[in-house]
């Protein structure tokens, strides 16, 4: 296991790609976002109408000397719009949860999604942890940008233009020092959020790898407790952990810096126009006024409107990491669904299963890493409908790559595969694999009771469709002995049930299925004698009637099967049933005695 996380940054223009596409992913989330945006300008208008009450009142009282009881209804007035207020940044708040949210939801489905499109043969040579990382962490990582940032964006220009409007008619001069001091706190917002957005990323690269390190220090620790090796592996996690939180304050520090800038810079600019309207009251400045007399409450409102001139900008800054972060995220989630899907199904008028399936495959060619790696090398071989088939051959020979093609989970470079006449390509994959009922060697059960993985594909069967395939597969043998029987809670990595079991339950699914089409990659692989036997005799009466394809190296009970196929380094060796294979003297020949202990001479 390696310990070292190199980290690379996609640059400006990977950078500007995702910010575009997450702009895009606005268009799922927009009324949520304008509600976001809808009830902070309404507040922003509130706080226009706050501060002239305030101004009003506190001229009224040191200048004009009003009694308290004609302030009355100002003060209810002041007191409504304030809670008023607080009912819209509550609705705001909501709006914006909403918007990320909604977002998420439909990101983590798109992405989850891709990745079945992909198929298994795709998401065998990627990291778990990585993937599961991009799907739960950096989805998250886009929660902000959607219910912060966005609805902040357009906000940071309403409210203050809507304070520019009211102030100018007012005074101009302190119009214009908002005016020009205002666009600095952007600018500088800018300037130190670019390198965040680098920073970022490269954080959540850091934790798409340690998310994939530690799912493979916990699956292996086994291992590592064997080899003793545990306690260094330990440290190793201590070490990159201690590194990931360097790099997550490396961003709070720059989230920090911004946020201290900004305020700055504001604060810079309220003592300016404090200044100015300081000099304008002691005579120094007599200019601003449209050549009226500046009043207390004039001069009093716009004291008071100064900070809210910088606040939404100030709070855009504060938003900004959240840009920067979901950028960071947004080019790793996009590492995964750029990858191209197999290709689309081009008929547009769906297939209809035939009563009998004839399948066909023609000089079947497909070869790993561009084309450096050839897997099979002209494949031919033709399943008539009913037939039982084995493929055998040693580990390499291609039984999975030719199990992964007729699954549709990988496309042939060369050759074709036809159903019933109809190209495999141009049927589509969920009406295909409607077709086909598959039990493979580390048959996987989902967290629920033992019940609701037999119904995963027909859930609407009533109880006695359950229970004869539980029967037929041997399930109910077991499951009588346990406390809740079918209801028996079982995890992750089959927890709860042994190996033999777990493959008993996949039959079970499978029988319910009642595909025409049988495929098994290694079904009894690691199995006892005893269970190997029962599971292949529960085999025997499933595959009754359908067309089975069955890949292994095993050769225990092979002589069940109508027809046996060698393959050797990605090519049929021979094919034929077992007397004759055996007859020849070939390559099944060799293959069977040399493992004695797995012919099957004795049935």
């Amino acid at each position: 296991m390696s310990n070292e996380f190199p980290l690379k940054s996609g640059g400006r223009s990977a950078a500007n790609k995702s910010l575009s596409w997450l702009f895009g992913r606005a268009g799922t989330a927009r009324i949520w976002i304008g509600f976001s945006v809808g009830a902070g300008l309404a507040g922003g208008v509130l706080l226009i109408a706050q501060a002239r009450l305030l101004a009003h009142i506190v001229h009224s009282v040191v200048m004009d000397h009003t009694g308290r009881a004609a302030l009355i209804p100002f003060f209810a007035g002041l007191a409504g719009i304030i809670a008023l207020r607080a009912v819209l940044a509550w609705g705001r708040e909501v709006a914006g949860f909403r918007a990320g949210a909604t977002v998420r939801d439909r990101l983590r489905m798109e992405i989850l999604s891709h990745l079945a499109a992909l198929g298994p043969a795709h998401l065998a040579g990627e990291r778990t942890g990585a993937l599961s990382a991009a799907v739960m962490e950096q989805t998250e990582g886009v929660h902000d940008f959607f219910a912060h940032y966005l609805p902040q964006m357009a906000l940071a220009v309403m409210i203050p233009v809507a304070i520019l409007a009211v102030v100018f008619p007012v005074n101009w001069a302190a119009g214009t020092l908002f005016l020009f001091t205002a666009p600095m706190i952007p600018l500088f917002m800018i300037l130190v959020g670019m390198g965040a957005e680098s920073v970022s990323q490269r954080n959540f690269q850091a934790l798409a790898r340690l998310s994939a390190h530690f799912l493979d220090v916990l699956q292996g620790l086994t291992t590592l407790k064997l080899f003793d090796r545990s306690r260094a592996e330990k440290e190793a996690v201590s070490r990159v952990s201690e590194a990931f939180r360097k790099r997550t304050m490396s961003v709070l520090r720059i989230a920090f810096l911004s946020s201290a800038v900004l305020e700055f810079f504001s604060s810079l600019s309220i003592a300016m126009v404090a200044v100015y309207l300081g000099t304008r009251y002691l005579g120094y400045a007599d200019f601003g006024s449209w050549g009226r007399p500046l009043t207390f409450a004039h001069g009093f409102f716009i004291l008071l409107l100064a900070p809210d001139v910088y606040l939404p900008l100030r709070e855009l800054g504060t938003h900004y990491h959240a840009r920067a972060e979901a950028v960071g995220a947004a080019e790793e989630i996009l590492k995964i669904l750029s990858v191209p899907c197999p290709r689309p199904v081009a008929d547009e008028k769906p297939w209809t299963p035939p009563g009998t399936m004839r399948i066909s495959l023609r000089d079947l060619r497909f070869a790993y890493e561009n084309g450096r790696r050839p897997a099979l090398r002209g494949v031919t071989l033709d399943l008539k409908p009913g037939e039982r088939v084995a493929v055998v051959g040693a580990s390499g020979a291609g039984k999975t790559t030719l199990l992964n093609l007729l699954l549709g989970f990988l496309q042939p470079d060369q050759g074709e595969i036809r159903i019933s006449g109809t190209p495999l390509s141009r049927i589509s994959p969920e009406i295909w694999h409607r077709q086909i009922a598959w039990i493979g060697q580390n048959p996987a059960l989902f967290h629920g009771t033992i019940r609701e993985n037999i119904l995963m594909d027909r859930p609407e069967a009533d109880e006695d469709a359950v229970w004869r395939a539980a029967e037929s597969a041997g399930v109910a043998r077991f499951a009588r002995h346990l406390p809740d029987g079918l209801d028996t809670r079982v995890g992750e990595q089959n927890i709860g049930l042994s190996r033999g079991q777990a493959q008993r339950v996949a039959l079970a699914r499978a029988w319910l299925r009642d595909a025409p089409l049988l495929l098994l990659d290694e079904p009894t692989a690691a199995l006892d004698a005893e269970t190997e036997a029962e599971i292949s005799d529960a085999l025997d009466r499933l595959s009754r009637g359908k067309t089975l394809l069955a890949l292994t190296h095993r050769l225990t009970h092979i002589r069940r099967f109508d027809r046996i196929v060698v393959l050797a380094q990605g090519r049929i060796a021979e094919q034929g049933t077992y007397d004759d294979l055996m007859a020849a003297g070939g390559s099944f020949y060799r293959f069977d005695t040399r493992f004695p202990e797995e012919a099957g001479r004795g049935e």
